[in-house]
């Protein structure tokens, strides 16, 4: 069976002012494979990756490619496919904006003969935890990127993220967890995978059995 897929990849940026922003490091590269993967499958696949990714991996023709800047705009984004469309599963990889400036008191460009500049960071929208409000039948697969701890600390905080969002799975890689990437579902045993196109193929064969309970 063919679904209906969302993938989002590389990162965001939150701007400090009308000509600089801060993101975080992501190339993209996992969710353009996972999304060329799916699309050879035959599925309709839909790819938000963020704008400022690599292009080192070019997106299969049969992948409909949208970009997203702020975390707020792929949120725009996503509430726009929810609203107009079913998709069956969601892989949630953009590495997003914890953080965003507070510019309350910002010029449209910081002078830099000012001297020092104090940046006020704020948090900024969390979009994993209103995928299920977004999407109430989507297998939903999250991401966890940590850089402290065990691995059995990274695989904890994969778990909490499922519990506390709602979602079906998570994907955790890191310094944390070490070489790979690991599959926890919600229920179940964790699953390790050697690289990227080991964890694309894992997950493309996790999706019609996951699509199909999700919708059931």
């Amino acid at each position: 069976m063919n679904w209906r897929i969302v993938v989002t990849c590389g990162p965001s940026y939150e701007p400090i002012d009308e000509v600089r922003r801060i993101t975080n490091f992501s190339t993209g590269q996992l969710g353009s494979i996972l999304s060329n993967r799916l699309a050879q499958d035959g599925h309709e696949v839909i790819c938000l990756r963020g704008s400022a990714a690599s292009r080192s991996v070019t997106l299969d023709q049969r992948v409909m490619h949208t970009p997203f800047s702020t975390n707020e705009d792929l949120l725009e984004k996503l509430s726009a496919l929810a609203g107009r469309e079913h998709v069956a599963a969601v892989f949630h990889a953009a590495a997003l904006a914890d953080f965003t400036v507070d510019r309350a008191h910002m010029t449209r460009k910081i002078s830099s003969r000012i001297g020092p500049v104090t940046l006020k960071l704020i948090p900024a929208t969390k979009l994993i935890g209103r995928l299920r409000e977004l999407f109430p039948s989507g297998w939903l697969v999250g991401w966890k990127y940590e850089m402290d701890g065990s691995p059995h600390d990274a695989i904890a905080t994969a778990r909490e993220q499922i519990v506390e969002n709602g979602t079906d799975a998570c994907v955790v890689n890191g310094a944390a967890y070490g070489e790979g990437y690991g599959f926890l579902p919600r229920e179940g045993d964790l699953t390790h995978l050697a690289d990227k196109l080991e964890l694309a193929a894992f997950l493309a064969t996790q999706l019609s059995s996951g699509a199909r309970q999700a919708t059931e």
